[in-house]
């Protein structure tokens, strides 16, 4: 009898000591969610982390992309920098009570003025915009669009006090800085609608560069735009060969190495830009 329970007892403790030991082979596989990597040559592979989260600030990017108005950078040839402060002084003063929306050689627009002689004693206009000129309060712009089949140009001051609202429908760039050449081009790419409705944007996106390039009508144009000097590239010209290779003689090529014809406003800019901002926060 008492042979029988030692040897109980010895079987007891052997099936204990075997459950102690297998139970930590039980809990590895429990934990173990995949087996190890094994490269080519038979040894584990090298333990890499997972890549880092990129977080994205929005409020980030709309503070880095900013914007000044090309009519508040003095032109390279000023001789008086009071003239130009004084008049930085007024178009502050008339952004605090106007607002005067961001927009590009390109961009769609309507302007509405004050007209004693409309109806309702105002006039609205829609078109792109073909041009940006003039410094400091003297600043224009010129909207066209074709309406019944006719061109029609309106070049406004930007700080005329007539001007009762800009309102911006589209937002967009062009490959070219001056667009004039759509006088000379197609009449279907200076056509829109007066009642164009606005295209909606998110404030953080990039402004977009349309890339199109118009269709000229046939000869004679305004300009002659296939020469080099002009760096027309939003035109398809449909000239034949010769016509530009002829036009390729009144290249200049010498000029990309003048570094004197550059003008460098970067300092002017930032300068101007904490001038400004600061003066619009108060």
């Amino acid at each position: 009898m008492a042979a029988a329970c030692g040897r109980l007892l010895v079987q007891s403790a052997a099936t204990g000591a075997l459950g102690l030991a297998a139970r930590p082979a039980l809990t590895c596989r429990c934990f173990s969610s995949s087996s190890p990597r094994i490269s080519s040559d038979g040894k584990p592979a090298k333990f890499q982390p997972p890549p880092k989260p990129v977080i994205i600030d929005k409020l980030k990017q709309i503070e880095e992309r900013r914007f000044l108005s090309p009519e508040f950078i003095p032109p390279r040839g000023r001789t008086d920098p009071l003239k130009f402060y004084i008049e930085r002084k007024d178009m502050i003063q008339r952004r605090k009570v106007f607002n005067i929306p961001e927009f590009y050689v390109g961009s769609v627009l309507a302007v509405t003025t004050a007209d004693p002689c409309a109806d309702n004693k105002a006039s609205r206009f829609v078109g792109i915009c073909i041009q940006r000129g003039g410094k400091g309060l003297g600043a224009t712009f010129v909207l066209r669009n074709v309406i019944e089949d006719q061109g029609v140009e309106i070049c406004y001051e930007l700080y005329n006090p007539r001007i009762q609202a800009i309102e911006v429908l589209k937002l967009e760039k062009r490959l070219d800085d001056n667009l004039m050449y759509l006088r000379d081009a197609l009449p279907e790419y200076s056509t829109f609608d007066v009642n164009m409705k606005p295209v909606t944007r998110l404030d953080h996106e990039e402004i977009p560069v349309n890339k199109l390039q118009v269709r000229m009508k046939p000869k004679p144009w305004s300009k002659r735009w296939e020469r080099p000097k002009y760096n027309i590239k939003g035109i398809k010209f449909e000239l034949p060969e010769n016509k530009m290779k002829e036009a390729q003689k009144w290249s200049q090529p010498w000029l990309e190495f003048d570094m004197l014809r550059e003008y460098d406003t970067s300092k002017i800019e930032e300068k101007i830009w904490k001038e400004v901002s600061e003066a619009l926060k108060k």
